[in-house]
């Protein structure tokens, strides 16, 4: 199990060591350039550009950046005057964490559900219907579905508010636009997993036996239904955790996607880098903790 734990511990420092370095060139990529205003001298702006660190070589730019990156540090942002990429993460990463939780345990108990239904009622009006749904979930954006709810739900019938963040309300509708792709992906995972074990011998052996049909979907079915779904896990947490840049803009919640929108509209290299960066380890380290879980849940893992 450590071989299985270090070799996996090794791929996560050696794709966070690429996601970084590939961020922070096709950051310089970006044309344009943040200092330049007319309405600001020019001696100014390169005492600006000399503060950041812009106005050095390429190479040392990225030397100063990744030693930065190994002490936590992850420079301070240009437009957020003052403040440091690290405490704007620790201000509006909460506020996505919080949501992308919610949406999560939303999305995980719904679509779970949803697919072991539609495994129990193969073939008849309740597969079919919920797979629909799931297909519509896929197949519909958030940035189509948002407006929707929010001319349903908020203006004709007025039961939840349309924005804003705070209250309980107030979480419901950006809950469900950011899990219902993750609930279509499990209805469709958890019912496909549900139908491959049903003609195992194991699950017909304790039919034999007469267990009611209850017991043998969440003792015998459900249990091992999961083990195939696990290795999504790492994706969907850090993808809900991190809460969805449209979502967050479109109802106006004060999480990490204002900042990433803000950041690449006033070309903010050090907070453009830094969220991404971020969002990378966390992913990351979410597929790493989810990888070691399946190695320890199926013992086979760990010898591939």
């Amino acid at each position: 199990m450590l071989k299985y734990i270090s070799k996996k511990v090794l791929i996560a420092l050696a794709t966070v060591f690429v996601l970084a370095t590939a961020t922070f060139f096709l950051v310089k990529l970006i044309p344009g350039d943040p200092f330049l205003n007319d309405k600001i001298p020019v001696a100014v702006q390169d005492k600006q550009r000399a503060f950041y660190g812009l106005d050095k070589p390429l190479p040392q730019q990225y030397l100063t950046y990744m030693g930065n990156l190994l002490k936590g540090e992850l420079g301070y942002s240009i437009k957020k005057t003052g403040r440091t990429v690290v405490d704007i993460i620790a201000e509006a990463f909460p506020v996505s964490a919080k949501l992308g939780l919610t949406s999560l345990v939303f999305a995980e108990l719904i679509g779970l559900t949803f697919g072991i239904l539609c495994a129990q009622f193969r073939g008849k009006f309740p597969d079919y219907f919920l797979m629909v749904l799931a297909v519509l979930g896929i197949a519909l954006p958030s940035m189509v579905l948002g407006p929707i709810l929010r001319l349903i739900l908020g203006v004709k019938l007025r039961i939840l508010p349309v924005t804003g963040w705070g209250d309980w309300d107030q979480m419901i509708m950006p809950a469900i636009v950011l899990g219902l792709g993750t609930i279509a992906g499990n209805t469709r995972s958890m019912r496909a997993s549900m139908l491959a074990i049903t003609t195992q011998d194991y699950i017909k052996t304790a039919r034999a036996k007469g267990l009611p049909p209850i017991k043998v979907i969440l003792k015998h079915q459900f249990k091992n239904s999961l083990v195939p779904i696990i290795p999504n896990l790492g994706v969907q947490i850090a993808s809900v955790m991190m809460g969805s840049f449209v979502v967050e803009s479109m109802f106006l919640i004060p999480g990490l996607g204002r900042y990433f929108v803000d950041s690449i509209t006033n070309l903010d290299y050090p907070l453009i880098m830094g969220l991404t960066v971020f969002y990378g380890v966390f992913l990351v380290t979410m597929n790493l903790l989810v990888d070691v879980l399946y190695g320890l849940i199926d013992p086979r893992i760990r010898v591939k």
